[in-house]
């Protein structure tokens, strides 16, 4: 079996705390024709260099069309920075598009195979995977990039034609696993990256 998921494989479930206090599943982004989940964090520079072009993403499609949903599941015993009290925080200060939610116990991350901050996932109506892989090709330094991945993937969505470039390898840190070394990553993950 596989780490991560496949093309056309569904998006599992969830039910996460968001930054806004309340609970977040599945079914409560029904409306969306098309669901983006991201696996992100507080202190990655990928994370940090990338954050504004992914806000411009988000705001150039319809609110109603595509939703992104951000999720945390870095352990905070690794990196103090990816707590929920600063998700809160960096939601309060940089007021993003998005919902950001904490997988505390990280098997939403396992469940989806996330192997970087960030991580996209891209679902189409019916939550079966379209893309996957980085938003960006240079999400250190966003300013320099000159290919948005993710964009191009919604484009050949809403236009109605297979995704042209369906699987990215995702560019940035790797998930910070509980009572594991900062640079470890699952042995079945090892051999895409």
């Amino acid at each position: 079996m596989a780490y991560t998921l496949k093309i056309g494989e569904r998006a599992p479930d969830f039910n996460l705390l968001g930054t806004d206090d309340a609970f977040h599943d599945l079914s409560s982004y029904r409306k969306h024709e098309i669901l983006i989940i991201s696996f992100t964090c507080n202190h990655c520079p990928y994370v940090i260099g990338s954050d504004e072009i992914t806000r411009q993403t988000v705001e150039k499609y319809n609110r109603e069309s595509l939703k992104l949903i951000c999720i945390n599941s870095n352990s905070k015993n690794t990196y103090q920075e990816d707590s929920f009290e600063n998700m809160q925080a960096r939601m309060k200060e940089h007021k993003f598009p998005w919902d950001y939610l904490h997988d505390e116990s990280q098997e939403i991350a396992t469940n989806y195979g996330a192997l970087k901050t960030p991580h996209f996932f891209v679902f189409d109506s019916d939550r079966s995977l379209i893309y996957t892989g980085r938003g960006i090709d240079n999400p250190r330094n966003g300013s320099e990039s000159k290919i948005n991945d993710l964009e191009n993937a919604i484009d050949d969505y809403l236009r109605g034609s297979d995704i042209a470039v369906p699987v990215t390898n995702p560019i940035g840190c790797n998930i910070k696993w509980d009572g594991k070394d900062a640079h470890w990553m699952p042995p079945a993950a090892c051999d895409l990256i």
